[in-house]
């Protein structure tokens, strides 16, 4: 029965953690944008986000997008330096059409560093992507 069940293939959705300047605080922070680099909008997206090592883990955060347009980006949360010398691990679930889609993806702990920055689609900023 299980060889009946395809799960579809994620491709042209990522998970970026961005270096920004905060207005209001004067200081950098780290935030986690989900990007829909799609020619579809996607629908429902939830988003479970966790940091975890060897002898720590965080809470887990759950984010709810009802609808995130084609070719555009969403800020999921704030990340604490603390949690980026932990795996981050997001688990994105959403809805393209009447298909579900699910991907897990992971940021290997001290990945997350202002060396390890590209320049992340849509955006116009640099940051550290996971395709």
């Amino acid at each position: 029965m299980k060889k009946d069940i395809h799960i579809p293939k994620v491709e042209n959705v990522y998970i970026a953690i961005v270096n920004e300047y905060n207005d209001i605080y004067k200081a950098q922070d780290w935030n986690a944008y989900i990007i829909n680099d799609k020619q579809v909008d996607l629908e429902m997206v939830l988003i479970l986000s966790k940091g975890y090592s060897e002898t720590k883990a965080t809470s887990s955060m759950r984010h709810k997008l009802d609808k995130l347009p084609a070719k555009s980006f969403a800020k999921i949360e704030l990340m604490q330096e603390e949690v980026l010398q932990l795996n981050n691990e997001f688990k994105v679930t959403f809805f393209e059409g009447s298909r579900m889609f699910d991907k897990t993806y992971l940021f290997r702990k001290n990945t997350i560093n202002l060396k390890a920055q590209q320049t992340i689609p849509l955006m116009d900023k640099k940051g550290v992507l996971v395709k």
